[in-house]
């Protein structure tokens, strides 16, 4: 019961900030909007304004802001097909970029409250190769195979990518810069290569927010990674999961602690965020291409054949989400 609280109150959360971006911006351009929901399926809840119905429903997988003229003919002023492109581009793009406002609102909470990763050196672990190399508490790491980082993620990064047996780590150490060859060793619980050092942590807001952001380009660099391997068949559908496995991955963050919980919000805000962009019809970024299509070509498209358009990738996408979940359902239920 726990899981599916916090589930539902993630779940909740991420929709609740990206439906508001289309809400807000769409009140802001003035376009009529008849309904704000959160979730999908049959209403819990419901409260009719002055113009919106505002909604929660059941199932907190998705949500809409349902808007005047999106999809149909209306000869409305104030309907969404009727407003200027760059306002209806604004409405859409709004969507997408509150999730990485929540990410960065998430991960700042976070690396406030708890500290951020430096790339100084908080402990190094006793006969680990670090610790036997001579690398201290409070040795600065400045590169790895003489790529300079920023980061505690970028360390860990070069050191698991290396390929090399001995790894050149460059250090500050006293204002003295040093260096050493280190040969890491596997991690057994991820097989991750690793040396056996762990960051010093700050706290500070405004570098909080600055690592936050800097986490976020950290991780979208890595999903364009990962679909550059997945489109090449480097990697597995097995490292994809859907709404079962995100509820169970939610569920074991839970059994930890609150920031543990926080983070995982983060990343699947990033990845809801990413995904919408994708130029697929029925998602935002499928909205933006014929937007774009319309500047370009100076015409725009029948909104009734647009939406049909999107209603067919929304058959599709609810057809993949039902695969996702019979395949999240041999994983990790049955």
């Amino acid at each position: 019961m726990k899981t599916f609280i916090v589930a539902g109150l993630v779940f909740g959360m991420l929709v609740l900030f990206h439906e508001f971006g289309h809400f807000s911006v769409a009140k802001l351009v003035g376009i009529k909007v008849h309904e704000f929901a959160i979730g999908m399926g049959p209403k819990i809840l419901s409260y009719k304004g002055a113009e919106t119905r505002y909604s929660v429903r059941i199932f907190p997988i998705g949500g809409y802001v349902k808007m005047e003229g999106e999809d149909e003919q209306s000869s409305d002023v104030r309907s969404f097909n009727n407003k200027p492109l760059l306002a209806r581009l604004s409405v859409i793009l709004a969507g997408p970029l509150m999730n990485f406002v929540l990410a960065v609102i998430l991960f700042s909470i976070i690396f406030y409250s708890v500290g951020f990763p430096t790339t100084t050196i908080g402990e190094t672990t006793k006969d680990l190769p670090a610790y036997k190399s001579g690398l201290q508490t409070g040795d600065k790491i400045l590169a790895i195979d003489d790529k300079k980082v920023g980061t505690w993620d970028e360390i860990v990064k070069n050191i698991k990518e290396s390929n090399k047996d001995n790894i050149k780590i460059s250090y500050e150490r006293n204002d003295k810069k040093e260096h050493v060859y280190i040969t890491p060793v596997i991690n057994k619980e991820d097989n991750r290569r690793i040396i056996g050092i762990t960051p010093r942590f700050e706290k500070s807001i405004v570098k909080s927010i600055k690592y936050s952001f800097d986490r976020i380009i950290f991780i979208i660099d890595e999903m364009f990674k990962f679909f550059g391997r997945l489109f090449a068949g480097k990697a597995s559908s097995s490292d994809v999961v859907g709404p079962v496995g995100i509820i169970h991955i939610v569920g074991e963050a839970a059994k930890t602690n609150i920031y543990n919980v926080l983070s995982l919000a983060a990343l699947i805000s990033i990845n809801l965020g990413m995904v919408n962009l994708l130029p697929i019809p029925a998602l935002d970024g499928g909205r933006i291409i014929f937007l774009l299509f319309e500047g370009i070509s100076g015409k725009p498209i029948d909104p009734e054949k647009e939406g049909m358009i999107h209603f067919t990738g929304f058959i599709l996408l609810m057809g993949l989400m039902l695969f996702m979940v019979y395949k999240d359902l041999l994983r990790f239920v049955l």
